[in-house]
């Protein structure tokens, strides 16, 4: 069917309500728009569905939710599936997926347990657990734009799907029609005892686990923090787990603290940026505060800049708060006596290899996997199943994302403010700052700098330009990185290093790396460069080197 058939079908099925097929009719006067809404449907991976708002099969929208649904619900009856926990953050019709979501399963008779409020993911991969359940859904879209809305499906063990059940949900969801999706309402799935709400006491439980997750309680050294939820779902746990702690004065950003799927106050609500942490910065300058940490809408990952000896704050980066966390983890740990014999590190590819060094220090092994932290949380299972779940220690990956402890199987933003705060106590404890902290660790390990390129992919099908940029690097490989020829490359389209194949390449040059790959839930090819120097400049340098003549190949 072309897409023009398929806007048709759109515009005047008796199954589509009338706004929607009304807005298809318009969409069917503005040719230009018929290939972007219709010409192909919304991926489906690993992370589920990404996309904007909005009528057609390339689009987020009731239908599509729906139809990802139905799928979900066939591969769960062939697999004695029952039940799935729920859960949806504060974005533009969030809870509309969520409860269309709901009434698909209930349709096939599958029980849908429900958080009544938005939630933080990592709170949907702890009810999956808690609960029994054979699969999660979360409807959220993390960090994007308040035009995007997404639909993540979690395995019966808290992670993200694997490859092997996205594969089998794809091949459900191509014998799923565009048309007829049909769900029970709340109240005729609530009757039948297919819809039920998920207890306090399963948020009760998760903050209990998070806090029976510091390293040293004890820690009361007076701090005052900054705290935003960026309009999304952290506010409540996030509140409950700091309020917990002795000595933590927390002022809130309180223009953001309101869920608000526009996001008014930060159209780019990741916390990665320092744009969207502009009101905490000056929240944090104006009281004097000695930390600021924001997490994303759906509360998975955090953001932190620390005050140092002028005065001013520094947005630190993910890598940067992974490394000091591990550092305090191990070092702590490893003085209270409770380090396990053989302590495991989980990291992802494209996160900064300093990590290498510092669980030397302590004879941790570090277990690379493939970019997600559903890997991380994959690594886990295997010392779960191993009868070894002890040893895992910590995971994270350079997106600001982190775990300790293994309740959650995803990376988890309540719990990194929680473990970021009490770092931040244990470093005014010893009349020190995470800032300087920092830089000791530098001065043991040395300086590595990262950085991360964003190379936006326009039109219709960004997917097809997309595979003809890796082709294109494929087949003529990057030669030089700050003109240094490369010595090592790495396809990891195969599967290398015993991980499953992906679509990444990787590129070496001495103390110079670089890891190209295309993004699984935006349009756009990611670039990872890391230079490790003794001068901090140098660094600096050579990554800007690297940018150039990297942006010049794939741009040029």
């Amino acid at each position: 069917m072309t897409s023009h058939e398929m806007a048709e079908l759109w515009a005047t099925h008796p199954s589509f309500d009338e706004e929607t097929r009304s807005k298809a009719r318009e969409i069917l006067s503005h040719p230009q728009e018929i290939a972007s809404c219709f010409g192909t449907d919304l991926t489906f991976g690993t992370g589920g569905l990404r996309g904007v708002l909005g009528v057609g099969t390339n689009r987020m929208n009731l239908y599509t939710v729906a139809r990802a649904t139905q799928a979900l619900s066939r591969y769960l009856l062939k697999n004695g599936g029952h039940s799935v926990a729920i859960a949806y953050d504060s974005r533009h019709c969030s809870q509309q997926f969520a409860f269309v979501a709901a009434g698909v399963l209930a349709q096939n008779g599958i029980v849908a347990h429900i958080y009544p409020r938005l939630m933080p993911t990592p709170m949907l991969s702890f009810a999956v657990r808690a609960l029994g359940c054979d699969a999660g859904i979360v409807i959220t879209a993390s960090h994007n734009p308040a035009q995007y809305n997404g639909y993540k499906v979690y395995g019966p063990d808290g992670c993200q799907i694997t490859e092997e059940a996205a594969g089998a949900i794809i091949d459900e969801l191509e014998s799923v029609p565009h048309t007829g999706m049909a769900w029970l309402s709340p109240e005729e799935a609530q009757a039948r005892d297919l819809l039920v709400e998920i207890p306090q006491q399963v948020c009760d439980d998760f903050v209990a686990r998070t806090l029976a997750c510091r390293v040293d309680p004890k820690v009361c050294a007076p701090l005052r923090v900054v705290y935003t939820p960026l309009h999304g779902t952290g506010l409540e746990p996030v509140r409950r787990v700091l309020g917990s702690m002795s000595g933590v004065q927390v002022i809130e950003v309180a223009s953001q603290c309101r869920p608000d799927g526009d996001f008014p106050t930060c159209p780019k609500p990741n916390p990665e940026l320092r744009e969207a942490l502009r009101l905490g910065l000056e929240t944090a300058a104006a009281e004097r505060a000695d930390l600021l940490i924001a997490t994303d809408p759906d509360c998975d990952r955090v953001g932190v800049a620390v005050r140092d000896a002028s005065g001013a704050y520094e947005v630190l980066t993910g890598n940067e708060v992974g490394l000091l966390l591990l550092e305090y983890l191990l070092r702590t740990r490893r003085a209270q006596g409770n380090l396990p014999e053989r302590p495991v590190v989980v990291k992802t590819i494209v996160t900064s290899d300093l990590a290498f060094s510092i669980a030397q220090t302590y004879g941790a092994q570090v277990v690379e996997v493939l970019t997600g932290f559903k890997y991380i949380g994959e690594t886990i299972g295997r010392l779960e199943r191993a009868g070894e779940a002890d040893r895992f220690v910590f995971g994270f990956e350079e997106s600001c994302g982190y775990l300790a402890g293994t309740h959650v199987r995803d990376k988890d933003g309540v719990m990194a403010c929680m473990l970021v705060v009490e770092m931040a106590q244990a470093c005014a404890a010893r009349g020190t700052t995470l800032k300087a902290e920092l830089d000791a660790l530098y001065a043991r390990y040395g300086f590595m700098e990262n950085s991360l390129l964003n190379f936006d992919i326009p039109g219709a099908v960004p997917m097809d330009e997309m595979r003809r940029v890796m082709c294109s690097l494929r087949e003529e490989p990057i030669e030089h990185l700050a003109g240094a020829q490369v010595t090592s490359v790495k396809d990891y389209a195969a599967g290398l290093d015993g991980l499953p194949p992906s679509d990444v390449l990787s590129y070496a040059a001495g103390a110079l790396k670089a890891i190209v790959r295309p993004s699984g839930t935006e349009p756009k090819v990611k670039v990872y460069l890391s230079a490790r120097a003794d001068d901090p400049a140098v660094a600096d340098a050579l990554l800007d080197a690297m940018g150039e003549e990297i942006n010049e190949r794939i741009l040029g």
